[in-house]
């Protein structure tokens, strides 16, 4: 058999993918280097563990969306799924370093996205859980096939920044949002029936209009 760890060493901008997405550095240990490697099949499902951390007084405010008023967050606050990946490491003996690709949504729709962007700074809390398929030569030389145990994972603190950086990089100074098609029509009408030639003016004339009806 042969035993595998996991560590994760870094993570940075994919500036070169077609939608937004991580490289988190992933380093596979050999913890049997007289047994050698051939090929991994590695499955991550990667978990926010959003109670390791703290949260100062404006991230609780953008965060109530998610786990509501704070004196509820000894029995909301909880980690939560972020997302799966998939990647292949190639043969080697004592350890190899490899690219994890993790896409990213700047959908207000996926909790994530919302926990991510209600963050101000600091970093992100995250455990990474392992399963798949190891390929090896038995001391014969003849192929074996072993299965990872999800008992396999590896923690990583997530610099904000970084995160920050990535949607600056694929939406730089706009966010993404994604409405019902009824409504959409509706704010595209009065766009048009207004003259409005952007989005921004559009929506900047509803909110002032909002505005002044609600004054007493």
């Amino acid at each position: 058999m042969v035993d595998l760890t996991f560590a994760i060493e870094g993570a940075e901008v994919d500036r070169y993918a077609a939608a937004p997405a991580l490289l988190f550095k992933l380093c596979v240990i050999n913890e049997t280097p007289d047994v050698r490697v051939e090929n991994v099949l590695l499955h991550c499902q990667i978990r926010i563990e959003a109670t390791r951390r703290t949260y100062a007084p404006e991230e609780r405010e953008c965060l109530i969306e998610l786990f509501g008023e704070t004196h509820r967050w000894k029995d909301t606050l909880q980690s939560m799924l972020w997302t799966h990946t998939n990647v292949q490491v190639s043969a080697f003996d004592g350890q190899r370093v490899v690219e994890l690709p993790v896409p990213c949504s700047f959908d207000f729709n996926v909790a994530a996205t919302k926990y991510f962007f209600g963050l101000e700074g600091g970093e992100v809390p995250l455990a990474f859980l392992f399963s798949g398929t190891v390929f090896y030569r038995d001391a014969d030389g003849f192929l074996q096939m072993d299965l990872i145990s999800w008992s396999k994972e590896a923690a990583y603190r997530l610099p904000v920044r970084i995160w920050q950086e990535l949607m600056d990089f694929y939406y730089p100074n706009t966010t993404w949002l994604r409405i019902d098609r009824e409504i959409f029509d509706e704010i595209y009408r009065y766009k048009r029936n207004n003259g409005f030639t952007g989005w921004d003016e559009t929506l900047r004339a509803l909110l002032t209009r909002q505005r002044e009806e609600s004054l007493p």
